[in-house]
């Protein structure tokens, strides 16, 4: 490998993975403030779009870099828009039908359809080296979860079975158009990441808006402080990061970094909630540490193994 070629790739690539690390961060913590908020669910949504949205395209007109977009990159934009709309009601929807602990375990499968939509996409076969770090990953996130996939599954014999699988279902296609809206935006080289996502921000407050019940509106300065939050730092700030994030970075360390997002889920849950997490639990977490590490430093997928036969072993003697 070229020296100068690598160093020009980390000093490129690595302002992008601390973009998309603290991204993802910040999606963990979305939680925490919708839950402050008080709002329904589709309300929160609309005024994410409708604050960051504005917030992102005051920011590029006060900085002067609005830029006119060709007939192809408004097409690959309105691709994104619409398969982020339609992730979000998919994937709310499936917190309705089956448990968020089900819909979030199956929404995390969407690392592996960018993967695969990629590698459909370029046939780059060396893609496929990643795949077992984003195994691992996954494995910690089933582990970390807590899913019993037998009780949520199997909780009652009056049809609940039936939404769960819908909900799950739901949760998988919301994966999909994920994978879709990333790859549409990488599309986009060129463009200021903070224009694409405010227009798509815009976009899907204007589609949300129909569906949203504002009667039940609270004024209280708890939801407005938790709604502003959200809608300035949760999306505004983060979907700037995680649009540039994407332009910079290969799918796979994309696709890796995504993990970060349930990790600092669960931590919020431990820390703000008094979470009393199991040892499958803490296994889980250092899977998703190990997977995310090993990735980002191109470590050669043997040492899974050795690792695995590591705690194997610690596990006899105790």
């Amino acid at each position: 490998m070229n020296s100068s070629n690598s160093g020009n790739s980390w000093s490129y690539g690595g302002s992008g993975k601390w973009q998309m690390v603290v991204a993802m961060g910040l999606s963990g913590t979305i939680g925490l403030f919708v839950l402050a908020s008080g709002q329904p669910a589709m309300t929160v949504v609309l005024l994410r779009c409708l604050i960051g949205g504005l917030s992102l395209l005051a920011l590029l007109y006060w900085q002067g870099n609005w830029q006119n977009l060709n007939v192809r990159q408004v097409k690959w934009l309105l691709l994104g828009a619409a398969a982020l709309i339609i992730n979000w009601l998919c994937l709310f929807s499936a917190y309705r039908l089956s448990s968020i602990s089900i819909a979030t375990v199956v929404y995390h499968v969407q690392p592996f359809f960018l993967l695969i939509l990629l590698a459909m996409m370029q046939r780059d076969g060396q893609i496929w080296r990643k795949l077992p770090f984003l195994l691992v990953a996954f494995a910690g996130v089933v582990l970390s979860s807590g899913l019993d996939i037998r009780q949520d599954f199997l909780r009652n014999a009056d049809g609940h079975v039936s939404q769960a699988l819908a909900g799950a279902g739901l949760a998988l296609l919301a994966a999909l158009l994920y994978a879709f809206a990333t790859l549409a935006t990488r599309k986009l080289q060129g463009i200021v990441p903070a224009q694409i996502a405010g227009l798509q921000l815009l976009t899907g407050a204007v589609v949300l808006a129909p569906m949203a019940d504002l009667s039940n509106w609270s004024w209280h300065w708890q939801s407005w402080g938790s709604l502003l939050l959200l809608g300035f730092v949760h999306t505004g700030l983060m979907y700037k990061l995680m649009y540039d994030a994407f332009q910079k970075l290969p799918a796979t360390s994309i696709a890796t970094l995504s993990f970060i997002y349930p990790l600092v889920a669960l931590l919020v849950d431990v820390l703000s909630f008094a979470t009393i997490l199991s040892a499958w639990q803490l296994l889980g977490m250092f899977m998703i540490l190990l997977a995310v590490l090993g990735n980002q430093r191109d470590w050669h997928p043997a040492i899974l193994k050795h690792v695995a036969n590591a705690v194997s072993g610690r596990g006899k003697q105790m």
